[in-house]
């Protein structure tokens, strides 16, 4: 039965309780050598706890190599036992050999960073008892696997150098390190490692110097040492900004840092100018890569070395830049260092350079070609020029300029207006409203709407009414195609026009086409100065067209204000009857509820001017309306939800202290009070004047009111409400039926 597992278990387990060592030794070793392999998993873990129960650290070694050689997945667990009983070096040895098989599967689930993670803490942490490892080639390996934790492995290989008392070669590592990382994070592990590695140097050597006494070269280690720290405090931005360029070398905006670190200090600055023009590529860059040159020449002005910031700049117009606007910002900063010194002649010729043709033209957008092929395009360079031949050139090379602009296409409305402007100025006016012209011709509206209104404006006042056909000709052409937007100026323009130079009629027929043209928020005022400019020049009356015109064509808000207007005027005429049919009219857009100044105002109209008659047919069209527009309960309760104050809320929110009254009850409260409102709004009754409203009538005619005022109300028959009201709350009514006399039996006859 020697190769029955069970029987072996039991009896080293048998033996371990007996605490015979070498006897409990041997015979696991003779069960495993009985048994089969495939039944040793089985012997091992009571083998390994018999081995780990007692302080003999060789044989539990020499046990835990044989059993890895049958499970060498289990390296973990003799690692850590090798870490408990103090053989740090084997301990290391094997911990290697688990990070470097790639095939190797963690069963504490740690991966392969944890695992190389653990090691370089045990080799760094114990460099006097790990001997068998080159710890720096370890480590140094870590860091070209691992990128994304490169801080924590060179304070590991830093931390190594320092428990082995080599400060130097850990101050070394340290530089490297804040020299190579590529992170902020990795720096600030370095850097707040390094500066609390410092820190302790200074307190070991003030310790060490309190405790023997002080000495002259204490003092200088002291000192150096203090020196040393302040510096690596004081290097701290200009490192940091080191890591953020090696993140991204061509980021402008992080090189004028630089340059403003290193201020007060000329090589430096000159240095560092050097080494970012020379490493920056346009065409990776993040920001504008030519503010460099500018301000690396601009420190040579700000220094009197004028000849060497030209030679910057110089060599900047060669560069190839990425955008054509980088290099014409450039030749604009040579003619503005030529102006700053007073060299116009030197600051006209280079911008003439500048826009001299090349030997091979490009289009602007042409991303195949070089920039210097494409700066002649450049608006930048040649408005550049354009002010400096105003200021400084003739007149007929400030018009080549101008002409030479229009000619590439390249013109702006402003640049336009200038050239029209500057033309003017040399009184060549015909030339300047032909610079309009090929203004307009270039842009399309809305563009163009700026050129246009300066044409006009600048041509009416040059010739008036002496050239009225081809004035209107103008404002024809500049009208056809314009959008609504921009249309009232060029109209009101035209119109003026027409009143002062030309004839009425067609002065009111631009107002008339301008209501159309317009916008519509634009037409309400459009009509205004129409009716206006028509009154004066033609009379009142003749505005009565326009009026019906207006109120048929803009909105209801502003129609209702026309129909008052209109309406106003008509009693000024003393046309009583047309001014009733406006307010008629204009009754079916006006709701009683939100109108009531319409309402008020046409009530005073005809107490002034009405009879009994037009007072009561004024009453019966506010009833007709007010009806028409109470077709909704909800818009009915959206109005009392106004009026009560309340902005949301339900229908039970409107009355506060009833909460237990439906909707239906409200309501009816609601048209009682339209009843007594309607009561209010009735002349008064004059004892010696016309009566102008007969009192009976008045409450059948609101009782009407009151009815209409819930159109959906559901009606119930007569018969049934009577008979539910004959009915008690708690009465039941049963019905009565006789007893059969089988039922009394011999009862019946007593």
């Amino acid at each position: 039965m020697h190769k029955m597992p069970r029987l072996w278990l039991d009896y080293c387990q048998f033996l371990m309780d007996q605490g015979r060592i070498t006897h409990t030794r041997r015979t696991f070793d003779r069960a495993l050598r009985a048994l089969p392999i495939t039944q040793h998993s089985r012997i091992w873990p009571l083998y390994l706890r018999f081995l780990r129960s007692y302080p003999l650290p060789e044989t539990a070694v020499r046990g835990y190599r044989r059993f890895l050689k049958l499970s060498p997945e289990s390296a973990e667990e003799y690692i850590e036992y090798l870490k408990s009983s103090d053989r740090l070096d084997e301990a290391a040895q094997r911990l290697a050999t688990v990070v470097n098989d790639e095939r190797f599967v963690s069963k504490a689930g740690k991966s392969n960073y944890q695992l190389w993670h653990e090691l370089c803490d045990l080799i760094s942490q114990n460099p006097d008892k790990v001997q068998s490892l080159s710890v720096d080639a370890i480590i140094r390996g870590g860091l070209t696997r691992f990128t994304d934790q490169l801080g924590k492995l060179w304070c590991s290989l830093a931390n190594y150098y320092i428990r082995s008392g080599h400060f130097e070669k850990a101050r070394d590592v340290y530089e490297e390190a804040i020299r190579t990382v590529m992170t902020v994070r990795d720096f600030t592990q370095v850097f707040d490692s390094y500066a609390q590695f410092e820190e302790s140097m200074i307190a070991a050597k003030m310790e060490t110097t309190s405790e023997l006494g002080r000495e002259e070269e204490d003092d200088v280690d002291l000192e150096l040492r203090l020196a040393r720290f302040e510096q690596l405090i004081s290097r701290r931005p200009l490192l940091l900004n080191s890591v953020l360029l090696r993140q991204n070398p061509h980021h402008v905006h992080e090189w004028h840092k630089r340059v403003a670190l290193h201020q007060g200090r000329p090589r430096e600055i000159i240095n560092t100018y050097t080494e970012a023009v020379q490493t920056v590529d346009p065409f990776k860059a993040t920001g504008k890569p030519h503010t460099l040159w500018v301000s690396f020449a601009k420190f040579y002005e700000d220094n009197g070395q004028l000849d060497d910031a030209r030679v910057i700049l110089e060599k900047a117009t060669k560069v190839n830049f990425k955008q054509v606007d980088d290099l014409a910002s450039v030749w604009c900063e040579c003619g503005e260092l030529e102006l700053r010194h007073e060299n116009y002649e030197q600051a006209l010729r280079l911008l003439r350079k500048a826009t001299a043709l090349p030997a091979r033209r490009a289009e602007y957008f042409d991303g195949s070609e070089p920039v210097q092929n494409r700066v002649y395009k450049s608006l930048k360079v040649w408005s550049m020029l354009a002010d400096l031949e105003e200021s400084l050139g003739t007149f007929q090379s400030t018009k080549a300029v101008y002409d030479r602009i229009l000619d590439l296409r390249i013109a702006t409305p402003q640049i336009v207006i200038n050239y029209a402007m500057f033309l003017e100025e040399h009184k060549y006016f015909e030339e300047s409203f032909k610079a309009y012209e090929r203004g307009i011709s270039l842009f399309k509206w809305p563009n163009v709407s700026d050129i246009w209104s300066t044409y006009l404006t600048k041509f009416i006042a040059r010739y008036g009414g002496r050239k009225l056909e081809r004035a209107r000709d103008l404002f024809e052409q500049a009208l056809d195609g314009c959008p609504p937007k921009y249309a009232k100026t060029l109209y009101l323009l035209y119109a003026q026009l027409e009143e002062e130079w030309g004839l009425a009629r067609h002065a009111m027929a631009v107002y008339e086409r301008a209501t159309r043209a317009v916008e519509p928020a634009q037409q309400y005022d459009m009509f205004n100065i129409y009716i206006k400019r028509a009154a004066e020049i033609y009379g009142v009356t003749h505005t009565r067209s326009i009026y019906q015109k207006a109120i048929e064509v803009l909105s209801d808000e502003h129609a209702r204000e026309m129909c008052l207007r209109f309406a106003d005027m008509e009693c000024k005429l003393g046309e009583i009857d047309r001014a009733r049919a406006i307010y008629s009219f204009c009754s079916q857009i006006c709701d009683p509820r939100t109108t009531g100044a319409f309402w008020q105002t046409w009530k005073e109209f005809e107490v002034r001017h009405g009879n009994d008659d037009t007072i009561r047919e004024m009453l019966r069209i506010r009833r007709s309306v007010q009806a028409t527009y109470n077709t909704q309960v909800n818009f009915m309760a959206s109005q009392m939800l106004k009026v009560s104050g309340s902005a949301t809320g339900t229908v039970s929110d409107l009355a506060p202290g009833q909460s237990g009254m439906d909707d239906m009850k409200l309501l009816e409260q609601r048209a009682e009070q339209l009843a007594a409102e309607a009561e209010r709004d009735q002349p008064p009754r004059a004892q010696s004047k016309i009566l102008f409203v007969r009192s009976d009538a008045s409450r059948e005619e609101l009782a009407e009111l009151a009815q209409q005022a819930n159109p959906e109300e559901i009606e119930l028959g007569e018969e049934e409400e009577d008979d539910e009201m004959d009915l008690e709350p708690n009465e039941v009514r049963l019905e009565q039926q006789s007893v059969p006399a089988a039922v009394f039996g011999s009862l019946k006859d007593d």
